[in-house]
Protein backbone atom coordinates (compact mmCIF):
# COMPACT_ATOMS: atom_id res chain seq x y z
CA UNK A 1 0.00 0.00 0.00
CA UNK A 2 1.13 3.32 -0.62
CA UNK A 3 0.82 5.55 1.99
CA UNK A 4 1.66 9.01 -0.01
CA UNK A 5 -0.96 7.83 -2.61
CA UNK A 6 -3.54 7.31 0.02
CA UNK A 7 -3.18 10.53 1.89
CA UNK A 8 -2.75 12.73 -1.12
CA UNK A 9 -6.06 11.13 -2.63
CA UNK A 10 -7.47 11.81 1.09
CA UNK A 11 -6.47 15.55 1.03
CA UNK A 12 -8.09 15.58 -2.73
CA UNK A 13 -11.08 13.88 -1.07
CA UNK A 14 -11.39 16.77 1.79
CA UNK A 15 -11.19 19.86 -0.57
CA UNK A 16 -13.58 18.19 -3.20
CA UNK A 17 -15.99 18.49 -0.39
CA UNK A 18 -14.65 21.90 0.57
CA UNK A 19 -15.35 23.23 -2.42
CA UNK A 20 -18.80 21.98 -3.07
CA UNK A 21 -20.24 23.27 0.33
CA UNK A 22 -18.37 26.50 -1.05
CA UNK A 23 -20.72 26.33 -4.38
CA UNK A 24 -23.59 25.05 -2.73
CA UNK A 25 -23.87 27.65 0.44
CA UNK A 26 -23.65 30.57 -2.15
CA UNK A 27 -22.02 32.43 -0.35
CA UNK A 28 -18.62 34.09 -2.73
CA UNK A 29 -15.45 32.31 -2.17
CA UNK A 30 -14.15 35.49 -0.01
CA UNK A 31 -16.76 35.15 2.32
CA UNK A 32 -16.63 31.07 2.40
CA UNK A 33 -13.20 30.87 3.03
CA UNK A 34 -13.87 33.96 5.98
CA UNK A 35 -16.21 31.94 7.82
CA UNK A 36 -14.15 28.64 7.80
CA UNK A 37 -10.91 30.59 8.53
CA UNK A 38 -9.05 28.72 5.73
CA UNK A 39 -6.82 31.33 3.27
CA UNK A 40 -7.95 31.84 -0.08
CA UNK A 41 -4.90 31.04 -1.55
CA UNK A 42 -5.07 28.23 0.29
CA UNK A 43 -8.51 27.55 -1.57
CA UNK A 44 -7.33 27.98 -4.55
CA UNK A 45 -4.49 26.32 -4.55
CA UNK A 46 -6.70 23.47 -3.72
CA UNK A 47 -9.22 24.24 -6.49
CA UNK A 48 -6.22 23.67 -8.89
CA UNK A 49 -4.82 20.45 -7.85
CA UNK A 50 -8.57 19.24 -8.08
CA UNK A 51 -9.23 20.49 -11.78
CA UNK A 52 -5.53 18.75 -12.34
CA UNK A 53 -6.22 15.60 -10.93
CA UNK A 54 -9.58 15.57 -12.86
CA UNK A 55 -7.76 16.58 -16.49
CA UNK A 56 -5.42 14.16 -15.48
CA UNK A 57 -8.15 11.54 -14.85
CA UNK A 58 -9.61 11.71 -18.58
CA UNK A 59 -6.36 11.66 -20.09
CA UNK A 60 -6.13 7.59 -18.55
CA UNK A 61 -8.31 5.44 -20.45
CA UNK A 62 -8.70 2.06 -18.20
CA UNK A 63 -10.29 -1.01 -18.52
CA UNK A 64 -14.11 -1.10 -17.68
CA UNK A 65 -13.93 -1.74 -14.39
CA UNK A 66 -12.26 1.05 -13.42
CA UNK A 67 -14.78 3.72 -14.63
CA UNK A 68 -17.63 2.56 -12.43
CA UNK A 69 -18.56 4.84 -9.88
CA UNK A 70 -18.63 3.55 -5.86
CA UNK A 71 -22.02 2.48 -5.72
CA UNK A 72 -23.16 1.65 -9.42
CA UNK A 73 -23.55 -1.87 -10.43
CA UNK A 74 -21.68 -3.10 -13.37
CA UNK A 75 -23.72 -5.48 -15.99
CA UNK A 76 -21.93 -8.51 -16.90
CA UNK A 77 -22.43 -9.05 -20.46
CA UNK A 78 -24.58 -11.79 -21.05
CA UNK A 79 -27.33 -9.94 -19.09
CA UNK A 80 -29.93 -8.14 -21.31
CA UNK A 81 -29.84 -4.48 -20.99
CA UNK A 82 -32.20 -1.63 -22.41
CA UNK A 83 -31.40 -0.01 -25.92
CA UNK A 84 -31.61 3.35 -24.26
CA UNK A 85 -30.73 4.71 -20.86
CA UNK A 86 -31.59 7.64 -19.33
CA UNK A 87 -29.11 9.50 -16.89
CA UNK A 88 -30.42 13.11 -15.34
CA UNK A 89 -28.52 14.49 -12.41
CA UNK A 90 -28.31 17.67 -11.00
CA UNK A 91 -30.70 18.97 -13.93
CA UNK A 92 -28.55 18.10 -16.66
CA UNK A 93 -30.10 14.95 -18.54
CA UNK A 94 -27.69 12.34 -20.83
CA UNK A 95 -28.89 10.04 -23.02
CA UNK A 96 -26.88 7.20 -23.70
CA UNK A 97 -27.62 4.12 -26.46
CA UNK A 98 -25.46 1.59 -28.84
CA UNK A 99 -24.21 4.27 -30.61
CA UNK A 100 -22.79 6.37 -27.84
CA UNK A 101 -18.89 6.48 -28.41
CA UNK A 102 -17.48 4.48 -25.02
CA UNK A 103 -14.47 6.85 -24.52
CA UNK A 104 -17.10 9.15 -24.23
CA UNK A 105 -19.10 8.03 -21.55
CA UNK A 106 -16.14 7.33 -19.53
CA UNK A 107 -14.69 10.81 -19.73
CA UNK A 108 -18.59 11.84 -18.59
CA UNK A 109 -18.81 9.30 -15.61
CA UNK A 110 -14.99 10.03 -14.39
CA UNK A 111 -16.25 14.52 -14.51
CA UNK A 112 -19.75 13.05 -12.69
CA UNK A 113 -17.29 11.57 -9.70
CA UNK A 114 -15.80 15.06 -9.16
CA UNK A 115 -18.89 17.08 -8.92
Amino acid sequence: MDTQKVAAEYRLSKWMHVIQEQQRSGQTIKEFCQVKGISRNKYFYWQRKLRKATCEGLLKLGEPADIVPNGWLQLEPEQETQTTLDIEIGGCHITVDEKTDPELLIKVCRILRVL
